[in-house]
């Protein structure tokens, strides 16, 4: 046999029985149909017929979970959505424990999805997402927890609710924005007498002052031409009146 022929046929021999394992990836080496043990990232062997390797991804997966219709505590049909980001953790009990380990989890997520969801008031799902993320990451997690599968987070994108809910939900915030208006300006107005009543205190105590201020408000007044003042007579004019007819 010639060099050119050897090498061929080493080459071909090491096609044969040489599998690479990626840095993200682990291999699970099959003897005989057996589980023998995990092959880590590199080149290893693989005796065709008798061996079999099957190489597990690592790293983490976005999956989108697909719009679930469920009904709130309060008897409200909304349809929820969300995206789960998991790992895994054990490739051995990824492959061993699971026939498909992404079905399995995308399928856990959607009914512990409806199921937190109808424990819930429509209110608190649209106000707090990110406690029902959390539970529903927490249930997810637990039960994939012997398949080898990490669930690091839970993300709902959307709420989607009834139209007419919409517009009920829409008037309510209307009417808390109004009623909040109203509050504030009757704070301002309680704040606003009070300070005036301060002030006409201050006046009234100091001799005069209450003509100086008068005084002062004509001549603001007097600034504009096209203003038309109507002169209001002080106080303590009033008053020397009153002494001159005791």
């Amino acid at each position: 046999m010639t060099f050119i022929t050897i090498l061929i046929l080493l080459i071909g021999i090491s096609i044969a029985i040489l599998r690479q394992v990626n840095q993200y990836e682990q291999g699970l080496m099959f003897t005989m149909g057996r589980f023998t043990g995990l092959r880590k990232p590199g080149w290893r062997v693989v005796i065709p017929v008798f061996q079999r390797m099957i190489k597990v991804d690592m790293r983490v997966k976005a999956v989108d979970v697909p719009q679930q219709q469920a009904i709130t505590k309060d008897n409200i049909s909304v349809g929820v959505n969300a995206v789960i980001y998991y790992k895994v953790s054990e490739a051995d009990n990824a492959i061993l424990k699971v026939e498909d380990f992404f079905f399995a989890v995308s399928q856990l997520a959607q009914t512990t999805m409806r199921n937190v969801v109808g424990e819930v008031e429509l209110d608190e799902l649209l106000a707090g997402r990110e406690k029902i993320s959390n539970k529903i990451r927490s249930i997810v997690d637990e039960a994939s927890d012997e398949w080898g599968i990490k669930v690091q987070n839970v993300e709902l994108k959307d709420v989607v609710i009834p139209a007419n809910m919409e517009r009920t939900i829409a008037k309510q915030a209307e009417a808390e924005r109004e009623k909040r208006a109203v509050i504030i300006k009757a704070e301002g107005e309680v704040i606003s007498a009070d300070n005036m009543a301060k002030a006409a205190d201050i006046l009234s105590s100091a001799p005069g002052a209450l003509h100086l201020r008068t005084l002062q408000s004509l001549n603001d007044l007097s600034s504009d031409q096209s203003n038309t003042v109507v002169f209001a007579m002080p106080i303590e004019v009033l008053r020397a009146f009153e002494k001159f007819g005791k």
